[in-house]
């Protein structure tokens, strides 16, 4: 069974930070949604076993067109019966018309966009909406019977202080929400907050404080009972999400729409990041897409860079010998400092390695 990811690239406005492709033209939608399912039936029927509704920002297509490309996923997919619906929404979006629909789709999983709980820092991200309309779009979505909430959140933003962080925490956690994402802010070449930063009008925060932020995270979400079971993300027992898992434990997935990424378990393929030759290319049967077989090297490497992210950790049993020894060779040093750790034949990073993550896995990649 394979995940299912639909991109939508709809966006009311650009956010600051965001290096996603997307688009804050509407006037496409309707064509968007038809050539969506004109992809669907270019791919023929698969086992589903997730369907993640990301963007953009999905909550900007009308209901008529959500129903219309759920009913076509179900249509032409072997949907598992328990399958993990999700689908990507801003607080500002969930409106009690939209909560009143709902239950009409077969969505499951609502993860939403809160970022922060002070509204001068969603001002500066550009953001839609105000804090005050998180917690009421909660209330909103366990009304329409939604059992299963993810909430990102963002750290780090310039002159922020370790106690301003613990308030968006203390923040979320009254939520009780069944999942959390939590992502220090990035300078994205190319983004307006890139710009800002290259011109001197806002500095990132430092290291310390960063790593500060990271454990203070960590330590406060242990204690309210959820578990860390990747970099990024927190989930109460039972509720990790199943479709983003997929990604790191190397489960085939299906990418559709504008920019998607889809993996077979040996070829990578991604549509164009263009909508109008996207949508052009589907109307005409002519796809716009580019693939690329992978390596066992690239293999090696993207298992890396994806296990090692979890908290199960690399499993060593599981590479050719030959990278088995060299990730060994290479992993030393690390071992030895404490930032990995060997247990039950998986290679993990430790409390220390998590926030130099990056570093790590950069030294354990293989170049020919």
């Amino acid at each position: 069974m394979a995940g299912l990811y639909i991109h939508i690239p709809f966006c009311k406005s650009r956010c600051l930070y965001c290096d996603f492709y997307s688009t804050t033209s509407l006037d496409m939608r309707q064509r968007y949604v038809d050539a969506l399912c004109r992809e669907l039936d270019l791919r023929g029927k698969s086992g589903v076993d997730t369907i993640y509704i990301g963007g953009g920002t999905p909550s900007q297509l009308s209901f008529e067109q959500l129903q219309q490309l759920l009913l076509y996923i179900y249509k032409v997919c072997d949907v598992s019966p328990d399958a993990e619906v999700t689908m990507e929404v801003n607080p500002d979006d969930v409106t009690t018309a939209f909560a009143q629909a709902l239950p009409q789709l077969p969505i499951n999983r609502i993860s939403m966009g809160a970022q922060t709980f002070n509204d001068s820092r969603l001002q500066f991200l550009r953001r839609r909406h105000k804090a005050a309309q998180v917690p009421l779009a909660v209330e909103r979505l366990r009304q329409a019977g939604i059992r299963n909430i993810s909430v990102d959140l963002m750290y780090g933003f310039p002159n922020e202080t370790l106690s301003e962080w613990d308030e968006d925490i203390t923040a979320v956690l009254s939520l009780q929400v069944e999942h959390l994402s939590a992502y220090a802010l990035q300078y994205e070449e190319g983004t307006p907050l890139y710009r800002l930063l290259q011109r001197g009008e806002v500095n990132e925060v430092d290291d310390e404080l960063s790593r500060s932020m990271y454990y203070r995270l960590k330590d406060r979400l242990a204690d309210a009972g959820y578990e860390h079971y990747e970099i990024s993300n927190f989930a109460r027992k039972g509720f990790r999400s199943r479709h983003n898992s997929s990604y790191w434990n190397q489960t085939p997935y299906i990418g559709i729409g504008a920019a998607a990424h889809s993996f077979d378990g040996h070829n990578r393929q991604w549509n164009v990041a263009d909508i109008r030759r996207y949508v052009e290319g589907k109307e005409k049967g002519t796809p716009v897409s580019e693939q690329e077989l992978l390596t066992p090297e690239n293999h090696y490497n993207e298992v890396v860079m994806t296990a090692l992210r979890t908290c199960e950790g690399l499993a060593l049993d599981k590479l050719p010998l030959a990278y088995r020894d060299y990730c060994l060779k290479q992993s030393q040093a690390f071992i030895d400092s404490g930032l990995l750790k060997v247990e039950n034949q998986h290679l993990v990073l430790s409390r220390e390695g998590l926030f130099v993550s990056d570093m790590v896995m950069t030294e354990l990649m293989h170049v020919s």
